[in-house]
Formats: C-alpha cells, sequence, structure tokens
C-alpha cells in the first residue's frame, strides 16, 4: 500500500515538473527522488539534497549519513542504457567539482575528511526503473587543496 502511495505521489510530483522544466531536468530530479528514497530505505539518513558550494563550482545531489560515514551520492540518471551505464558521465571534471562542493561542505559542517566517502547511483527508467549503487567510487585520503 505505502509503495502505490509513493509511486503515485512520485508520478504526481513528475507531471508537475515536466510542465515547468525542461525534459532532462525533470528527469533529472526524478532520478534524485528515486535514489534518496532508495538510500533511506537501506538505512541511510539524508542530510542535505542539492547542495551547492558557496563558490558555485559545484553541486552535491545528496549528502547522506551512512553510520560513522558522510556520503556524498552523485545520481546520474538516464532512460536506457544503451550508450552504456550512467556513470560514465564523471568525467575528471566533474571529479574535480564534486571534491571541491565536498570540501566546501566537510570545511562547513566540521566533519571529519577521514570519514567521507563518495558514491554513484546510476538510475535507468526502464520499467520498473533500475537502480545501481556504486559505493567509493573514488578514494580521496586527504582533504583536496583544490
Amino acid at each position: 500500500m505505502l509503495s502505490l502511495l509513493y509511486r503515485t505521489a512520485d508520478a504526481l510530483r513528475h507531471y508537475r515538473r515536466r510542465r515547468r522544466w525542461q525534459a532532462d531536468q525533470a528527469l533529472g530530479r526524478r532520478g534524485e527522488d528515486l535514489a534518496h528514497r532508495y538510500l533511506r530505505e537501506r538505512g541511510f539518513i539524508v542530510v542535505a539534497r542539492n547542495h551547492r558550494a558557496r563558490s558555485g563550482i559545484g553541486e552535491l545531489d545528496i549528502v547522506a549519513r551512512d553510520g560513522e560515514m558522510l556520503v556524498f551520492v552523485e545520481v546520474k540518471s538516464r532512460r536506457t542504457d544503451e550508450f552504456g551505464s550512467p556513470d560514465r558521465a564523471i568525467d575528471p571534471d566533474k571529479r574535480d567539482r564534486l571534491l571541491r562542493a565536498a570540501r566546501d561542505y566537510v570545511r562547513r559542517s566540521g566533519a571529519d575528511w577521514k570519514q567521507v566517502r563518495f558514491d554513484v547511483i546510476n538510475v535507468v527508467f526502464t520499467e520498473p526503473p533500475s537502480i545501481t549503487h556504486l559505493r567509493d567510487v573514488f578514494h580521496v585520503t586527504t582533504a583536496p587543496f583544490l
């Protein structure tokens, strides 16, 4: 029953977004909604969504707690996986922007950089949507000085 309620609310929210936003933006936000629910169902505590660094350099899709770890989650969504998995779109420039935004978040929150992890969630809009969670996609042992 709860699942039906969630799907109905998601469909209505997505319909409203499609009317106001470009199709790709609406699809990306729908992917973030699904990733958010996926993380919460697995015990993560979501502490922020769409966090923008003050410098304007980057945006963190989801910031969550997984036990003691502070997890920065990049959500990549695609209509199909015809051209490969969505995470292939994370190039070195995107990685640098994520690191800069994460550094800003950690500095402002007072978190310990040694307790930071970077994950990616791929959402492919098959029927039903396919969600793949990639943990610890890149390692950063010291706080980056970017």
